[in-house]
C-alpha cells in the first residue's frame, strides 16, 4: 500500500513487494538519505546498511568532505545502489549519540534544501533519528513529516520504515498532518 497525498507529494512504503524488507537501499529514487555524524563515518545503523549494500566509496567521498556541521547536508555518489545520489544530512555529531528531534529538523531542512538544488525527481528517507540517535519512532515521524510539510519539495518524497511500527507512525503523522493543513 501507497499513501499518496498531493501537497506535498508524500510516499510511505508499506508493502514489501514494492520494497523487499522496506529496504531503503533497494529503492531506485534519484537519491537517499543518509542521517550522517560530522565525520562522514558509516559504521552504525542506516549508514552502516548504505555503506555495506552501496560500497565504501560512499563512506569514503563523506569522510573527504568532513566536517559537517549538524544540520548540514552533502551529495555523494550511490556506489552500486539503484540511487544516484546519497544525501548525507548531519543529526549528530559523534557516530551513535544520541539527539533531539531539534537534530533531525535541522537535517531534514538541509537535505530537503541539497534535494531541491541538485534537481531532483524523488527522494528517500529512512526514518531519521530512530536507530541509534534514539528518537522515538513517533516522534521521529512527527518530526520528519512536520519539515516537508513545512518545506512543500517540488519532488516526490518516500519514506521508508525500517519496521512495521515506524511505517505506521508514518502513515499516522502523514494523515494527522494533511487533515491539519486541509483544515486551515
Amino acid at each position: 500500500m501507497i499513501i499518496n497525498i498531493d501537497a506535498p507529494t508524500i510516499k510511505v512504503i508499506f508493502n514489501e513487494s514494492i520494497i523487499p524488507a522496506k529496504d531503503i537501499t533497494k529503492i531506485s529514487v534519484d537519491a537517499i538519505v543518509n542521517p550522517s555524524n560530522s565525520h562522514g563515518l558509516m559504521g552504525g545503523g542506516a549508514a552502516l546498511h548504505i555503506r555495506n549494500t552501496g560500497g565504501k566509496i560512499i563512506e569514503d567521498e563523506a569522510i573527504s568532505k568532513a566536517p559537517l556541521p549538524i544540520g548540514s547536508a552533502i551529495s555523494t555518489t550511490a556506489g552500486f545502489l539503484p540511487s544516484k545520489i546519497v544525501i548525507h544530512a548531519t543529526t549528530m555529531t559523534e557516530p551513535s549519540q544520541l539527539i533531539t528531534t531539534e537534530n533531525i529538523t535541522l537535517a531534514m531542512h538541509a537535505a530537503l534544501e541539497l534535494a531541491t538544488e541538485l534537481d531532483v525527481d524523488s527522494l528517500a528517507f529512512p526514518g531519521m533519528g530512530c536507530g541509534v540517535g534514539g528518537i522515538s519512532y513517533s516522534d521521529a515521524a512527527k518530526t520528519m513529516m512536520e519539515e516537508i510539510f513545512s518545506y512543500d519539495p517540488p519532488y516526490t518524497v518516500y519514506l521508508i520504515g525500517f519496521t512495521d511500527e515506524l511505517t505506521r507512525e508514518f502513515e499516522r503523522w502523514l494523515i494527522n498532518l494533511n487533515q491539519r493543513t486541509s483544515s486551515a
